[in-house]
């Protein structure tokens, strides 16, 4: 039994409720700080704390800030940087596995000290399975950072998620062949029996979630964009437009079989499971698979959000990543966001669950608290942005598959707390500055 005498309480004057999205006033927690967890909560009386009770070593007072959960970034990539700093090409293909490393390590350290508690992290993009041990020397205590759950690779058909590129031409192939090497970045499988032994696979590498690709554009080097300077572009190319272009649409990477035994298989290891879809009909048929998340899935569509209410599908929307590309969308740019945001809000006006995850990585590690801003942008109601911040994070996570409850201030949740200065609800650009962090009842900022 844990010694009580060794506990800590945090007090607290606006503390928000991330289950009835509220903000309660006047409440102490108590942590254990052996389990990491909140061992109790209380309201305080009328009478005022005592100036022992607020001093002593064991107590923290964060009276006239704004306390919440830790928050959750529901769509990560830890070994990935800013695209508009280098290319996802030249950081998989060229950027040494040491410095990928490296960058990590930063970025963890960033997103903690950003009020990040937890990490869904969706895919090494080149690196294999080091996810895994990166994860494990956080919790470790090697290196602080947010707790990860990590997908490793993530699957995908014959030749459905890769580098593409056009020298690739293997020795003693068409004209001497001297082609290029590059890493892969996915886990290539086909057919039922392919697709189980893929979901084995990734979770014998140590992944904590399974992701696999329901679409992806595939078919760039049909009409192939001009990827080096110099590089001349193909003539007469149809449309690029980023969601309903014919040039290298989003295609399907397997077919509803298929998906249904990842499903299959990953529940039978109790293990969540994340399908990374942009077309309606990849949403669909993995909504009907029964995934846990559908990741993007920017195309407006009726159908698809109807699919993922029947289903019950949490909705990771990345808003950020979808800002961050506007340069690439072309004259429609700003009318492409719009759709996508007018598309997020009627997935909240039909009551589909939804988790903030902004793709971090391709944008900013530290900067995710804009992925909040864009809901908000969108018209979701800032108690129910802070809400997908926080539990619905703890959900598409797994809930209780995680092993570890966290998103909520409650007994039995890990003490993951952070707090501002300022009202979110006026302005939730007040969580850009974070004034203390406490991860599994350790104060990694602030007030100790």
């Amino acid at each position: 039994m844990a010694d009580s005498s060794k506990r800590l309480t945090v007090h607290t004057s606006s503390l928000f409720d991330s289950k009835q999205k509220c903000f309660l006033k006047d409440v102490s927690i108590v942590i254990d700080p052996e389990t990491g967890l909140i061992a109790d909560t209380f309201t305080r009386s009328d009478k005022p704390l005592s100036q022992d009770e607020l001093s002593g070593p064991d107590s923290i007072d964060l009276r006239g800030l704004t306390v919440l959960p830790g928050l959750v970034d529901a769509h990560t990539h830890v070994f990935l940087h800013p695209y508009s700093e280098v290319s996802s090409l030249n950081q998989m293909r060229d950027e040494s596995a040491v410095e990928r490393i490296v960058r990590a390590t930063n970025h963890a350290r960033a997103a903690l000290d950003a009020g990040y508690t937890t990490y869904r992290d969706l895919g090494t993009e080149g690196l294999r399975d080091a996810d895994a041990s990166f994860r494990d020397t956080i919790n470790r205590g090697l290196t602080p950072g947010p707790r990860l759950f990590v997908a490793t690779e993530c699957i995908a058909s014959s030749g459905g998620y890769e580098i593409r590129q056009e020298n690739r031409s293997s020795p003693g192939g068409c004209c001497g062949g001297s082609g290029t090497t590059v890493p892969r970045i996915s886990d290539p499988a086909d057919g039922v029996d392919g697709v189980r032994a893929a979901v084995r696979r990734r979770l014998a590498a140590g992944a904590d979630i399974v992701k696999f690709y329901a679409d992806y554009r595939k078919r760039a080097l049909r009409f192939p964009a001009p990827a080096w300077p110099g590089a001349p572009d193909v003539k007469f190319p149809p449309s690029a437009h980023p969601l309903y272009g014919s040039r290298n649409p989003n295609t399907l990477l397997f077919n509803q079989v298929e998906m249904d035994a990842m499903v299959a298989e990953a529940r039978l290891a109790r293990a969540p499971i994340a399908a990374h879809a942009q077309s309606p009909e990849g949403v669909i048929m993995a909504a009907r698979a029964g995934v846990t998340s559908i990741e993007h899935g920017a195309t407006p569509s009726d159908d698809a959000l109807q699919a993922m209410k029947e289903h019950d599908v949490l909705f990771v929307p990345t808003l950020s990543v979808f800002e961050a590309s506007k340069g690439s969308y072309g004259d429609d740019a700003e009318q492409v966001f719009r759709d996508i945001l007018q598309h997020t809000k009627s997935a909240f006006n039909r009551g589909i669950r939804m988790a903030c995850g902004g793709d971090t990585g391709a944008v900013a590690h530290g900067e995710n608290v804009r992925e909040l801003e864009l809901f908000a942008e969108a018209g979701i109601p800032a108690l129910d942005v802070l809400q997908a911040a926080t539990l619905r994070g703890w959900e598409v996570c797994g809930g209780d598959l995680c092993g570890r409850r966290f998103g909520y201030i409650g007994k039995g949740w890990a003490a993951d707390l952070i707090a501002v200065s300022g009202d979110p609800l006026e302005d939730l650009g007040v969580l850009r500055n974070i004034l203390f962090v406490m991860k599994d009842g350790e104060v990694y900022k602030g007030r100790k």
